[in-house]
C-alpha cells in the first residue's frame, strides 16, 4: 500500500519550501533532521509549525520538508506558507481560519536589488571633499 502525500509549496524572501504531509503520529523532518536540530532558535520552529497548531492537527500528520535558499527566518516563513497550503487541501473546512490568520498569503517582501553607482540598494558611496 502506497503512502498518500499531500504537497504544498511555500515561499518567503529567497527561500522555497516543499512540504509533504501524510497521516501519521506528528513526526516533523526538515531536510532530514528534526525541527529542533534544524532551527537554532525555538522561535523559528514555533513560527514554522503555527498553522498546524492553529488547527490542532499536528499530532495527526507527519510533515516532511525540503527547504533551500535564504536564512533561517525566511525558511521558517516558507515552511509555514507551504504547510498552510498543504493543510488547506486536506481540511478544506478550515480554509477560512488559515486565511484569516494570514497563513495562506505569500509575504511579498524581498530584498531590493543593488543599483549601479551606489554602495547598496540605496546607500551612496561616502563623499570626500578632498
Amino acid at each position: 500500500m502506497a503512502v498518500e502525500y499531500v504537497l504544498g509549496t511555500g515561499r518567503r524572501k529567497s527561500s522555497v519550501a516543499r512540504v509533504r504531509i501524510c497521516r501519521g503520529t506528528g513526526k516533523v523532518l526538515v531536510n532530514g533532521r528534526t525541527m529542533n536540530e534544524y532551527f537554532p532558535s525555538e522561535v523559528q520552529a514555533t513560527h514554522a509549525m503555527s498553522p498546524g497548531k492553529l488547527l490542532g492537527v499536528l499530532d495527526q500528520w507527519d510533515v516532511f520538508v525540503n527547504v533551500r535558499g535564504g536564512g533561517f527566518t525566511g525558511q521558517a516563513g516558507a515552511i509555514r506558507h507551504g504547510l498552510s497550503r498543504a493543510l488547506k487541501k486536506t481540511v478544506p473546512a478550515e480554509n477560512r481560519q488559515l486565511r484569516e490568520a494570514g497563513f495562506l498569503t505569500r509575504d511579498a517582501r524581498v530584498s531590493e536589488r543593488k543599483k549601479y553607482g551606489r554602495a547598496g540598494a540605496r546607500r551612496g558611496f561616502q563623499f570626500s571633499k578632498r
